[in-house]
C-alpha cells in the first residue's frame, strides 16, 4: 500500500502498481487520507494513488485505509510534480485531484505553487482523453491565480462550480466552514494537449568502485558535498562497524522534486582492497544521483589516501 521510490520505473506501468488495469486517480496532498477513503469506498473500480509530502499525514492515511479496508490504493511520500512528470507516462491519468494545497500567500514563495501554467501543461500530456483536475480551496487568491495559469496553458476548457460533497468533509474544509469561510471549486477539462513533456529523471545502473589501502587510515570525516549536473549529493555522517573492516556513510541525494536517503557501505576484502556499493536501505530509485552518492564516497576515500583500482557500472 506504501509505495517507495524502488517500486517504480522510469516511467512506470501504473497497472503493474495494482495488479490489474483500471482507471488510475491521483490526489495531491492527501493529508489524513478523509477523501482518498472516500474515493475508494465510493469507486472500487478505480486505482487510487496519493501523493503527500508529509511522513505523518501517509501514516494516518496508511492506518485509515486498513482500517476501512481499502487496498485499492498506494500512498507515496514525495512530490507530485515528481510522480507526474517522471513516474507516469502520458495519456495514464484519469482524474487529479488538489484539495486544499498550500496557497503560498506570500509573493516571494509564489514560485513554490504548484499549480502554476507549466506545471497544467505537464498535466495536460499525463491525463488520458477526457480527465481532468480538480481543485477545491478556501483561498480566494490562490483560486483566481490558478485559473488563471490554468487558462494561459491553453489545454483546458475550466467550470467553476460547488465542489464535490466528500471534500467537505476533510479535515482543513472542516475548519474553514466552522469559520464561515467559502470554499472554492473548479475543474479543468482537458481539451488539448501541449508539446510532449521528457521526464527529468532517467534510470541508471549503479555505481561501484574497488579502492586500494586501508580503512584503518581513515580516521575523521566532515560532510561532503557533491554536485553534479541535475543534482548533488550530501553525505552527511560515516559509521564504522564493531569489527573496522566496514564504514557506513549516510547520504541524501536531492534532484528535480526527488529526493532520496542512502547507505552506501565501504568494506575491506583483504584480497582485493576496499569495496564501495549502494545498499538496499530505503529501496531508492536507481537514478543519476544514486549512482553518483556511490562516486562521491569513493572520491572521499580517495581524498584520505586510498587508491582507485577501478569503477564500473
Amino acid at each position: 500500500m506504501i509505495l517507495k521510490n524502488g517500486h517504480l520505473s522510469l516511467p512506470t506501468d501504473p497497472n503493474t502498481l495494482f495488479d490489474r488495469a483500471a482507471p488510475l486517480v491521483l490526489e495531491v496532498g492527501f493529508g489524513d487520507g478523509r477523501f482518498l477513503a472516500h474515493l475508494g469506498a465510493a469507486h472500487p473500480e478505480w486505482n487510487l494513488l496519493g501523493a503527500e509530502v508529509s511522513l505523518g499525514s501517509v501514516w494516518r492515511a496508511f492506518r485509515r485505509m486498513r482500517r476501512e479496508r481499502i487496498y485499492h490504493v498506494r500512498l507515496y511520500k514525495g512530490s507530485a510534480q515528481f510522480i507526474v512528470r517522471d513516474a507516469l507516462p502520458a495519456a495514464s491519468i484519469h482524474r487529479i485531484y488538489v484539495n486544499f494545497p498550500d496557497p503560498w500567500p506570500r509573493k516571494k514563495h509564489l514560485g513554490n505553487r504548484l499549480l502554476q501554467t507549466e506545471f497544467f501543461r505537464l498535466v495536460s500530456t499525463r491525463l488520458e482523453d477526457g480527465g481532468d483536475l480538480q481543485l477545491t480551496t478556501d483561498h480566494p487568491e490562490y483560486f483566481g491565480w490558478a485559473v488563471e495559469n490554468g487558462r494561459e496553458s491553453g489545454c483546458f476548457d475550466i467550470a467553476e462550480g460547488e465542489p464535490p460533497p466528500a471534500t467537505l468533509q476533510t479535515k482543513y474544509a472542516l475548519k474553514w466552514r466552522a469559520q464561515d469561510k467559502p470554499i472554492y471549486h473548479v475543474r479543468f477539462q482537458l481539451r488539448e494537449r501541449a508539446e510532449p513533456h521528457p521526464n527529468l529523471l532517467t534510470a541508471q545502473p549503479m555505481q561501484h568502485a574497488m579502492l586500494t589501502g586501508s580503512l584503518d587510515r581513515v580516521t575523521t570525516f566532515s560532510k561532503q558535498v557533491h554536485p553534479f549536473d541535475g543534482g548533488h549529493v550530501i553525505v552527511l555522517e560515516a559509521f564504522r562497524g564493531l569489527a573496522e573492516d566496514t564504514m557506513l556513510f549516510r547520504v541524501v541525494t536531492e534532484e528535480p522534486d526527488l529526493r532520496q536517503e542512502l547507505l552506501v557501505q565501504a568494506w575491506q576484502r583483504e584480497e582485493n582492497g576496499v569495496f564501495v556499493s549502494l545498499q538496499p536501505f530505503g529501496e531508492p530509485l536507481a537514478t543519476r544521483g544514486v549512482r553518483e552518492a556511490v562516486r562521491a564516497v569513493a572520491d572521499w576515500l580517495v581524498s584520505q589516501g586510498l587508491e582507485l583500482k577501478e569503477a564500473w557500472i
